[in-house]
């Protein structure tokens, strides 16, 4: 039992990386689509690639989308309309036209009886179909149907109805060639007393009858038989083509499976979905061992690969013509911010491998997200600074663009009907991109991790830390600002992480500040504190100063990353003054009494700060230093540490620390750079 503790203890870390593994396989192949997928790839206006294909199984031609709206609009077009009619009113409205035109009239008038019969042959007129009750705007030639109780009475053209605001107009135009002017707008007034409307408009009838009629379209325009040649190999993706093989790749994918066909499907996603995070592992594993070894990074990483396949999910479930709107250039400046550029871009075309399999024209997207990923590596540095990200986003965006009309182009050989709502979504995605900023502070608090924006945070020398540090251990200060700007100018010699760097050398010797007078740099007063100590003990205040500033940095929420600086900037070697000042007085001293703890400096950015360290340290005790003095100084300083292995677990080749070296000799000289005596 204890056993199979121990063994669990020791391989924890493994046992954890291959559940997140599992873990994220399973998130992933449950967000894919369980259906089928058509095994050819086809273009508009392409040739047919591949063999002579046959029609698998009887399916319906599916009609797109312009010819199904323009069925839709055909018969909006000639859809009826509905109006109830009540017929009572008629025979209410002639009867008090027959009371009202003998007060208004003297029957002694000259055309009395003309008048009255034409007054009525005008009212028969507005009657006929009838009076609407409210200005409704209908087409002339709309046919509309008159129903009474429900009943259809009456089949006519919408010209037919009269609205009342043409009483007026049709009175006059009937009228104005028989009789007088007087007796014209007597009529009129007669009629709008009597007048009322006995027509209303059914719209909730005229609505559901037309629905019911563009339910009833068709969404199929012919069938193909089953092993009926569809198209032959070499032949051009015509429009018609186009359609028949749209129409198959939908019957194929929205096809019934049964159980058996289902699981060879889910488990043929996981294959693959392993295979591509397998790969992103031993990339990781290879190339990148310190990540690989931490399981908060490695969790970071395929957790940010996740919520990008589940986004680009959603959005392709919701509407597939807004995939280009999901960020996907955020994923490789995320990893580049935190790791580098080599793994953001490596995870970042793993994932879009992933997104080929959901989304529509996944060739195209593929291209399009590769490419905006190389870009976004390629311009995106500084992320303190505000205007590379601008700029940054600006290029991917322009990327993206340019790249989407060149397939439309090839797609479809001209430029009238180009989409120009996807440019809008290019840029909206850019927008987004921008989101990348908070989202970096977001992940840096909840995974501790550390980004270029917070190493600029924390190289402000009026930091709590660095202001504490001043006050308690000016010398030390003044140390550590030298440091960091040889580090820093080491650093970019060799395309190392300068801003690591930088901070790195400023926090290295916080420890100092626990028992500051035990370090030269901070014995202004001339009494040195070790002369009342035995060398084994003083040896163990310098060496504790390492542990000490561990202890300091955690207290205060450094990150790890600039931790490592401050374990790492003595490696193993030793405090050889006291060393050699024990050993004078007893032969049998043990060496690793006055030795660092170590570990080793492991990256190019401890490297540097190691070197930088001993350098500027020792050069204090230069005599009049001359350029040959210099060299020999730091060729010394830095070939000992180099014989003692110090930089055997740092990925730093011997031109990159000659190249150091060439550094430091330039920076000590313009520092020790003697001025010449003019005559007073």
């Amino acid at each position: 039992m204890n056993n199979n503790i121990n063994i669990f203890y020791k391989n924890h870390s493994n046992i954890y990386k291959v559940l997140l593994f599992i873990a994220t396989t399973f998130l992933i192949v449950f967000l894919f689509p369980k259906s089928g997928r058509f095994k050819y790839n086809f273009e508009k206006g392409k040739p047919w690639q591949t063999e002579n294909l046959y029609a698998p199984f009887n399916f319906a031609i599916k009609k797109n989308k312009s010819e199904i709206d323009k069925e839709k609009e055909l018969l909006k077009s000639q859809s009826i309309a509905y109006f109830n009619r009540n017929e009572k009113v008629k025979s209410s409205v002639f009867n008090a036209f027959e009371k009202s035109f003998s007060n208004v009239f003297s029957d002694s008038i000259p055309n009395y009886n003309i008048l009255k019969e034409k007054s009525s042959q005008i009212l028969d007129e507005f009657y006929e179909f009838g009076i609407l009750s409210e200005n409704i705007k209908l087409k002339p030639e709309k046919t509309v149907i008159i129903l009474e109780n429900n009943v259809e009475k009456e089949t006519a053209n919408f010209k037919n109805l009269f609205n009342q605001s043409e009483v007026k107009s049709t009175v006059e135009n009937e009228l104005k060639e028989v009789f007088t002017p007087k007796e014209i707008n007597s009529i009129i007034a007669l009629f709008f007393n009597v007048i009322k409307p006995n027509l209303t408009y059914n719209k909730t009838l005229t609505e559901n009858v037309l629905n019911e009629a563009l339910q009833s379209i068709s969404v199929n325009r012919g069938m193909i038989e089953k092993e009926t040649l569809i198209i032959s190999k070499g032949e051009i993706v015509n429009d018609n083509k186009f359609q028949i093989l749209n129409s198959l790749v939908n019957e194929y994918e929205s096809k019934d499976w049964t159980k058996s066909n289902y699981y060879w499907i889910v488990f043929a996603y996981t294959l693959l979905v392993a295979l591509a995070l397998l790969m992103l592992l031993l990339f990781i594993r290879k190339y990148r061992i310190d990540v690989f070894n931490n399981n908060t990074k490695v969790t970071f990483i395929f957790f940010n690969i996740f919520v990008v396949v589940l986004l680009t999910t959603l959005v392709v479930s919701y509407k597939s013509e807004y995939v280009y709107i999901v960020p996907i250039a955020i994923l490789p400046l995320v990893l580049k911010a935190f790791f580098d550029a080599r793994l953001g871009l490596f995870a970042h075309v793993i994932t879009v491998l992933l997104l080929g399999s959901i989304v529509p024209n996944s060739y195209e997207y593929m291209f399009l997200q590769i490419i905006a990923g190389i870009v976004t590596i390629l311009t995106v540095s500084e992320l303190y600074k505000r205007a590379n990200l601008f700029i940054s986003v600006g290029q991917i965006t322009l990327i993206y663009i340019i790249a989407y009309f060149a397939f439309f182009v090839i797609h479809e050989a001209s430029i009238e009907n180009i989409h120009t709502q996807t440019f809008v979504l290019f840029i909206l995605c850019g927008l987004a991109t921008l989101f990348v900023q908070p989202l970096i502070y977001v992940y840096e608090k909840l995974f501790g991790l550390v980004s270029d924006v917070s190493l600029l945070e924390l190289s402000d020398t009026n930091s709590k830390l660095l202001k504490e540090l001043s006050n308690k251990a000016p010398g030390t200060f003044h140390h550590s600002l030298n440091v960091a700007n040889l580090a820093e100018a080491s650093a970019n010699e060799i395309n190392a992480n300068a801003m690591l760097v930088r901070v790195g050398a400023l926090y290295h010797d916080i420890g100092k500040m626990k028992n500051p007078t035990y370090f030269t740099e901070n014995q202004s007063s001339g009494i040195n504190s070790h002369d009342e100590l035995s060398p084994k003990e003083s040896a163990q205040i310098i060496i504790n100063h390492v542990i000490n500033g561990i202890e300091i940095a955690k207290k205060n929420n450094l990150p790890d990353r600039v931790i490592d600086f401050i374990r790492t900037h003595h490696g193993t070697s030793q405090v050889y003054y006291f060393y050699m000042k024990e050993k004078a007085n007893n032969e049998g001293v043990n060496i690793e009494d006055f030795s660092y703890p170590g570990p080793k400096p492991f990256s190019k950015e401890t490297a540097i700060l190691m070197m930088c360290d001993s350098v500027e340290a020792a050069s204090k005790s230069l005599k009049e230093p001359t350029s040959a003095k210099i060299d020999n100084f730091v060729e010394n300083i830095i070939n000992k540490q180099k014989d003692e292995g110090q930089f055997l677990n740092a990925d730093i080749t011997f031109k990159e620390i000659e190249a150091i070296k060439k550094v430091l000799k330039r920076k000590l000289a313009n520092i020790y750079h003697l001025r010449i005596e003019y005559p007073e």
